[in-house]
């Protein structure tokens, strides 16, 4: 039986990269936020070992960006989480669950600061752009809600300090982690953050030139070559590895904050104002979750496609469900995420996962793996 074909229409957006990455041989694709993500160049696998040892240019273009500006720009970004933005300076990069007004996941971005009243908030898959208009609508803010036409492009990688110095220059040094800048490219200023969405270290370069974006990444070939630099996507190996969930995977708008693992950006202490207070204060006060994001390892040499959830039971009775699993080279195991029910949670509780291929015998880790 053939493979599922994706069938693309206007519908499913192609990024101002397109033309290169499949220039360059992508072997498959996903759907993000309603854009193409490239899964594979060579295989996961292989594109795994060459992302922890060298350097790759990653068309992240999905990551689309929800401009808010204006006066009540700072009250309404607030308003959508939990985390004190009061706290975050203009150059500085938070990470941030989005919350609805019942203390349940809608996304959780990266909020970019660019000044008091201007942010933007670069979200994972889920129409962010929708639910903060509407909050700027009915509580009638003085404030513009739109997706600007920005695209980011990752450097990821070991090498990727180095590749970024030859073509964006001697500012890169100065990005701490977490921080952007505007640095200079043909007569063009570029925002460039030091993040993105792999543990191996680089920067996404936030493209708003498309002529320019594809001059920048014909650059980063030209000069990454004795830097065996090769096109790149975020690798379900490598996240899993580094304790990076994926919504719409690993929680969803089941799920609230505590549940997927981000209490620490819950900060409930803080006296600021937004939707959810009330929600999530009663739920610390009647104990906290009954389930949590776990890192779960299992048997096998192999580990098959996760597209669905699997059960995960301990002595016959159900404890929770594996969201997102692959096989590790650099493990030798089997790495998982699992929604896990509290009496089973605890490090090193013993576990059986149903997978496709049977059931296998496992137990609850802490994350990262590495």
């Amino acid at each position: 039986m053939s493979a599922p074909i994706l069938a693309v229409s206007r519908r499913t957006r192609r990024t101002p990269f397109s033309p290169r990455v499949e220039a360059h041989g992508v072997k498959g694709y996903t759907v993000y936020n309603h854009m193409l993500l490239p899964t594979a160049f060579q295989t996961v696998e292989e594109d795994y070992h060459h992302l922890k040892r060298h350097v790759q240019v990653w068309d992240v273009s999905c990551e689309r960006q929800v401009e808010i500006v204006g006066p009540d720009a700072a009250r309404l970004t607030q308003l959508m989480t939990p985390r004190d933005m009061g706290r975050i300076v203009a150059g500085q990069c938070a990470y941030a669950p989005l919350v609805d007004e019942n203390g349940r996941m809608i996304n959780d971005p990266v909020i970019l600061k660019l000044a008091e009243d201007r942010f933007w908030i670069s979200v994972a898959d889920s129409d962010v752009v929708l639910w903060a208009k509407g909050i700027a609508y009915g509580m009638g803010l003085d404030v513009k809600v739109f997706e600007p036409e920005v695209g980011p492009l990752g450097i990821q990688g070991p090498q990727a300090d180095e590749l970024a110095l030859r073509v964006l220059g001697e500012g890169v040094r100065d990005i701490r982690f977490f921080r952007f800048a505007w640095l200079p490219f043909e007569g063009h200023e570029f925002l460039v953050a030091r993040s993105g969405w792999s543990k191996q270290g680089g920067f996404e370069v936030y493209v708003d030139d498309a002529e320019r974006g594809l001059a920048l990444h014909d650059a980063l070939f030209a000069a990454g070559e004795d830097l065996q630099v090769r096109p790149g996507c975020p690798n379900l190996i490598e996240r899993i590895e580094g304790g990076l969930y994926s919504y719409g995977n690993d929680m969803t708008i089941e799920h609230d904050p505590y549940e997927s693992g981000l209490a620490k950006y819950c900060n409930l202490d803080s006296g600021h104002d937004f939707m959810a207070r009330a929600a999530l204060e009663n739920l610390v006060a009647k104990g906290g979750p009954s389930r949590m994001i776990r890192g779960v390892v299992f048997e096998g040499e192999s580990c098959p496609a996760c597209v669905e959830a699997w059960p995960a039971h301990q002595d016959g009775a159900p404890v929770g469900q594996v969201t997102s699993a692959a096989h590790s080279p650099d493990l030798v195991t089997n790495v998982a995420f699992g929604m896990i029910d509290r009496g089973a949670w605890d490090t090193d509780t013993a576990i059986i996962v149903e997978t496709p291929e049977g059931p296998r015998n496992g137990k609850v880790t802490d994350i990262p793996f590495m």
